[in-house]
């Protein structure tokens, strides 16, 4: 045999062996991976600043063929999310369903004490940012020009001044309900299916102001249709300089809501695993940060597994707090 012919089968040789390793190494990182659909379940009407979040991971999902299987985006919104709440809770141990959440997450369980679900079995997989709120009036509103004028036309109108919500319990009734106790008024809370909705009553002068989410707002504040007159965040973001922030202002208003994704009760850890790669991947995705720069979203750490089940525990307990300090009866409308 000659040194050529040697040379050749000692190559094929170590290609054949170095495929056999390669194929052993993709076979354990490929351990689990969706076999069927997975039901991408959102705890909020269509339109809104969780369905955009969504829908817009589930485009990249299959954009950078991040799944072998299809997401399907279900949106799940009755009773201020319960019915998502429920419906993860009762696919328990299934790894094909993953939640979408908002902070009702946390208070729809405390307020709705017979729902008969406790978050912290739930399986964590990953924060996708952290996001906010600003107080938006429709431009028509000549008089409404910052948070001083808004307070004096709420007072002027008693509770004839309505504004919408996404639902009892939800994240933009405890802000409304700290602004009603921070400034001394009363409102008619009106709630609605999801944020998109409340945007479009908005600007349809149906109410007279809401503290949606920047995504829910941000298209028709382009078009010239609502304003912004105040931000609940510790710093004023990049994505809205001229706004004020309710802090700036001497009022201490200051309220997230989280965006997160996890499984239902005793998804299996290979599961887990899979969907934290798959949303890590996005995270850090050049397309999820410009959103996030875009439309004022926090995205600049990513917290997944034992460490975002601490973030829900502590929030838990803040929630708790919040309803506590400003009473379960003003969040609700009872």
């Amino acid at each position: 045999m000659g040194i050529t012919r040697r040379v050749m089968m000692g190559l094929a040789c170590a290609a054949s062996m170095g495929a056999m390793l390669a194929g052993s190494v993709t076979s354990a990182l490929a351990d689990w991976a969706p076999k069927k659909p997975v039901e991408f379940i959102i705890m909020a009407g269509t339109g809104g600043g969780a369905d955009q979040i969504a829908r817009l991971l589930q485009g990249l999902i299959e954009k950078k063929k991040l799944s072998p299987r299809p997401f399907i985006p279900i949106n799940k919104p009755g009773g201020s999310g319960a019915e998502a709440l429920r419906y993860l809770k009762d696919k328990a141990g299934d790894d094909h369903t993953v939640l979408v959440t908002l902070n009702s997450f946390y208070t729809t369980p405390i307020i709705q004490k017979d729902l008969g679900v406790d978050i912290s079995t739930f399986t964590p997989i990953g924060r996708m940012a952290l996001d906010t709120f600003l107080l938006w009036v429709n431009t028509d509103r000549k008089d409404i020009t910052d948070l001083d004028s808004y307070v004096a036309a709420v007072k002027g109108a008693g509770k004839e001044w309505k504004v919408g919500g996404t639902g009892s319990g939800q994240e933009d009734s405890i802000l409304t309900a700290m602004m009603e106790k921070e400034f001394g008024y009363e409102v008619t809370y009106i709630p609605f299916p999801g944020g998109g909705t409340v945007a479009k009553n908005l600007v349809g002068n149906h109410i007279d102001s809401t503290v949606n989410n920047p995504a829910e707002q941000n298209e028709f504040m382009r078009a010239g249709k609502s304003k912004p007159l105040v931000q609940f965040t510790t710093e004023r973001m990049a994505a809205y300089p001229d706004v004020p922030t309710a802090k700036e202002l001497g009022h201490d208003i200051v309220y997230f809501m989280q965006r997160s994704v996890n499984g239902p009760p005793g998804m299996s850890k290979e599961a887990q695993e899979w969907y934290i790669k798959v949303f890590k991947a996005l995270f850090d995705s050049e397309e999820w940060q410009t959103f996030c720069k875009e439309d004022g979203l926090t995205c600049d750490e990513w917290v997944a597994g034992d460490k975002l089940a601490a973030f829900h525990s502590e929030q838990g307990k803040r929630h708790q707090e919040l309803i506590e300090a400003v009473g379960a009866e003003a969040i609700t409308g009872e």
